[in-house]
């Protein structure tokens, strides 16, 4: 099959011919309809997941038809159209025991721990407890648009912020996570406030529901955000994962507030300051959200089915799997608006 691959961390992947995935006993081969471009895969190219292993094939918000069954597996048939959470789960651990499959501790992720959906066919294993079904109205571009930006935003929004209508909301960053957060968080009835330096970011925040936008280069956002919300937001979500955004995340609420930590913070970002003078003085709360159940998906897929949530108005461009290397390279420049999306295979 035909595969983006790289053999060195931070050198541009390139398409290859590679072996077929073998079918798990407990898992399904998928063939890959439609696959996203994000920044985790970014991380795990410049070498900041511990968890790869070289040669490896990026990957890991996707969607597709199943084309084998394992023997195992009970649930599923060849054909089915399915997307997969980007956390895997071994669904009898504690954790998964306790309903908390997005921290299993065993989980793997195509794409970082397995090769994963930059690819003609991905393995995904214990396909009973990892799989989400497709409705035909669902596409595969939306359906994969879900697996990692969106419903880490759909459960930093509703499972862990608990966002309510009339609440202040502000989401620092208007990539993918962001703007998912933006239309999750307005389809609710929170009064959104968007934050980001670019201002076609910004307009795109704009369209998917936000009802102020900041300029973070205007000056300061937390006085800014406490001016548009009388006294700061109810949940604020760093969307984007750095030390200036997380700062500025935790600083714009109000007393009893959250802060909802979804994007990556890596690298030399990865020990940001924290203002906990403000934790303790608001008695603030800090959140973290790391991707979503597969058994969580039916309230969001459902959202979606009624026209309250429309992931695939935030997709911005798709590409072919040739053009991918080099657009993986390029994803720390922050030049595109929306989701990259990879469809012609």
């Amino acid at each position: 099959m035909k595969a983006v691959l790289y053999e060195h961390f931070q050198q541009e992947p390139k398409v290859s011919l590679v072996p077929d995935p073998e079918c798990p006993v407990d898992g399904i081969i998928l063939e890959v309809k439609s696959t996203g471009l994000c920044r985790s895969d970014w991380h795990g190219w410049m070498g900041h997941d511990a968890d790869i292993e070289l040669p490896h094939v990026p990957g890991h918000e996707f969607a597709g038809i199943i084309t084998e069954v394992g023997k195992d597996v009970k649930n599923w048939k060849k054909g089915d159209r399915v997307t997969v959470p980007f956390v895997c789960a071994c669904g009898t651990c504690p954790t998964c025991q306790s309903g908390n499959q997005q921290i299993c501790d065993y989980q793997f992720q195509p794409g970082f721990t397995h090769w994963g959906s930059f690819a003609e066919y991905v393995a995904v294993y214990r396909a009973d407890t990892n799989l989400v079904s497709l409705d035909d109205e669902i596409s595969f571009d939306a359906a994969a648009s879900l697996g990692c930006r969106f419903a880490t935003s759909f459960r930093g929004v509703v499972a862990q912020g608990k966002v309510k209508g009339g609440e202040f909301v502000a989401v620092h960053g208007c990539g993918g996570v962001g703007l998912s957060a933006v239309m999750i968080a307005s389809a609710l009835g929170a009064i959104v406030i968007a934050v980001d330096i670019s201002e076609e970011k910004l307009g795109m925040a704009k369209a998917a529901g936000a009802n102020f936008t900041i300029n973070a280069k205007a000056g300061n956002v937390a006085e800014a955000i406490s001016e548009l919300s009388k006294s700061g937001a109810h949940v604020s979500i760093d969307a984007l994962g750095s030390k200036v955004t997380s700062w500025n995340s935790i600083s714009s609420l109000r007393k009893r507030g959250k802060h909802i930590q979804i994007g990556l913070l890596a690298g030399d970002q990865s020990n940001p300051q924290i203002p906990m003078h403000l934790v303790v003085a608001k008695e603030l709360e800090i959140l973290g959200s790391h991707g979503m159940q597969a058994h969580a998906y039916p309230e969001m897929i459902q959202m979606i089915k009624e026209g309250k949530l429309k992931p695939e108005a935030l997709i911005g461009r798709s590409i072919s799997l040739e053009e991918a290397g080099k657009e993986l390279a390029r994803m720390d420049d922050f030049r595109d608006t929306g989701m990259l999306m990879i469809n012609r295979f």
